[in-house]
């Protein structure tokens, strides 16, 4: 007895996308959980405009960073750890709230970080950068 295999080929298998979703769902919100929005610290560098004229005849402090890397504080030579201590000492002589950092035009972008960080340390300085 020889029995026929009986195929219909109306029947067709679907496949349930139910798990699948269900999957993808879970990784979103892992992926959203496990994200850390870390706010970037930055320096806020406000340009002044050029129509304003300042007439402060005080004494600034001028910071110049050559293409070499070296820091000069009111045109002698500083290491950049030492220029908190200089600020102090003028600021102990002379009364004023502004500093001017000269870069040159190829000093690398990390020494600048490192004399702004220095010089970031005193609130009350407005800090310029210059050409």
């Amino acid at each position: 007895m020889a029995r026929k295999r009986v195929t219909h080929e109306s029947e067709q298998g679907d496949v349930d996308m139910t798990p699948m979703l269900d999957i993808v769902f879970i990784l979103l919100i892992f992926f959203i959980v496990t994200t850390s929005f870390v706010k970037e610290e930055g320096i806020l560098v406000n340009r002044p405009d050029a129509n304003k004229t300042t007439s402060n005849n005080g004494p600034v402090i001028m910071i110049n960073i050559d293409e070499t890397g070296n820091v000069r504080f009111n045109n002698k030579l500083v290491d950049i750890e030492r220029i908190p201590a200089r600020i102090e000492n003028f600021l102990a002589t002379h009364d004023t709230n502004s500093a001017v950092v000269l870069p040159h035009f190829n000093t690398s972008y990390d020494k600048v970080v490192q004399v702004l960080d220095q010089i970031k340390l005193f609130d009350h300085l407005t800090i310029s950068i210059a050409k």
